[in-house]
C-alpha cells in the first residue's frame, strides 16, 4: 500500500469514526435543564470536542493498523 493511499485511507477511517464518537456522552439543552434564550433547545451543553478528537485519532489508529496487517500480510 503506498504512502498516499494509506493517509487517504486513514482519513476516511478518522472520519467515520469520529461520526460514530461525536454522540457518546452528550447532554442537550433540554435535558441539563438549563436553555438560554435564542438557543435551540437540542444544542448540546458541552460536546468535549478535543476529548472525542484524541479518542478519534486512537481508535482509528487501531483500526488501521488492523487493515495494514490484514492487507499486508492476508491479502
Amino acid at each position: 500500500m503506498s504512502t498516499p493511499m494509506m493517509i487517504a485511507v486513514y482519513f476516511t477511517i478518522w472520519w467515520i469514526v469520529l461520526f460514530a464518537v461525536l454522540p457518546f456522552g452528550v447532554r442537550s439543552q433540554h435535558e441539563d435543564g438549563e436553555i438560554p434564550e435564542g438557543t435551540d433547545p437540542g444544542a448540546p451543553v458541552a460536546p468535549l470536542l478535543l476529548k472525542k478528537a484524541v479518542a478519534t485519532t486512537l481508535v482509528s489508529a487501531v483500526v488501521f493498523a488492523g487493515l495494514y496487517v490484514f492487507v499486508e500480510y492476508m491479502g
